[in-house]
């Protein structure tokens, strides 16, 4: 009985080892294409405040990192600017979905953003042993930007160019850059502009000739009126759902960000799950994904 025993159960740990050899080599035809690429994360979402999820985040970009691809993170942080707002007693308010930003707000969005946050994925990655460095657009700067609307959303911006050349350097020197969302402006002693993280990447994203661009978000992706995933997209399928009221609300300002990355060179735009752990290698190196791709 107990030789029964040690040869069914041999037989299932060799059976596990054979499945899990076999996920390898589908990834292997993946990160043969990839490798040497670029690939701009914009970060945000619940795996960005779960701390779980922060950690297969991090596992995530570091296999990536060692595989040979050069990852470039943006990253958002909306819920915890609204909690420091709230904790100081500062009013914020949205118009069309974008933050008012004063003057007040826009150094409570600096400092969460550009300190808070950013060291926090910073440190998470170079503990994984990544090689990460912490930035926002205002070092060397690297992102300039004017008012949106200054007389409605104050210091909301709009890019208005990204130096490639500073990302650059440091993809060759072989450096992971954490990018916040703040723009310099123009002129000498301004306070910075508040960029919206999603255009933030897909801005990035064409500057440094990204190959992919990955949203992190709380949805499965793109769906249909039945909730049903759209695995891939075109851009005038993605424009068609949106005149159709398919594509709505909060889903629109994401694909109008895929689309703007694929107006430069980069090839695909993907919309993924962020609650899901590992998702990012799940669409990266498997043949299903598990998001929505856009292509051009």
């Amino acid at each position: 009985m107990s030789l029964r025993v040690s040869i069914y159960t041999g037989s299932k740990t060799v059976q596990k080892k054979i499945e899990t050899v076999k996920t390898l080599l589908e990834a292997l035809p993946f990160i043969k294409e990839f490798k040497k690429e670029i690939v701009v994360v914009k970060y945000g979402g619940s795996a960005q405040t779960s701390p779980q999820l922060k950690e297969k985040f991090a596992e995530d970009i570091l296999l990536m990192y060692l595989v040979g691809i050069k990852p470039v993170i943006v990253h958002g942080g909306g819920q915890q600017i609204n909690e420091m707002l709230d904790a100081l007693k500062i009013e914020s308010k949205f118009i069309e979905g974008q933050r008012v930003t004063s003057k007040e707000v826009m150094r409570i969005v600096e400092m969460v953003l550009s300190g808070a946050i950013n060291k926090e994925i910073t440190s998470l990655l170079n503990s994984h042993g990544a090689k990460a460095i912490g930035m926002s657009g205002k070092d060397a700067h690297f992102i300039t930007a004017k008012a949106k609307d200054f007389a409605k959303w104050g210091l909301a911006g709009n890019i208005i160019n990204v130096n490639a050349e500073v990302l650059s350097t440091l993809i060759h020197e072989k450096f992971i850059p954490v990018i916040a969302p703040i723009a310099a402006g123009e002129e000498m002693g301004h306070p910075g502009f508040n960029i919206n993280a999603d255009l933030c990447a897909s801005y990035v994203a064409k500057a440094i000739g990204a190959n992919k661009i990955i949203f992190l978000t709380d949805t499965a992706g793109v769906l249909n009126h039945h909730k049903e995933l759209f695995s891939t997209l075109t851009k005038d399928e993605v424009e068609a759902l949106k005149a159709d009221g398919t594509i709505h609300g909060g889903m629109i300002p994401k694909v109008d960000a895929c689309l703007e990355a694929l107006a430069g060179s980069v090839k695909k735009a993907h919309i993924i799950d962020g609650r899901i752990e590992h998702s990012i290698l799940l669409e990266l190196f498997t043949d299903q994904g598990v998001g929505t791709q856009i292509t051009k």
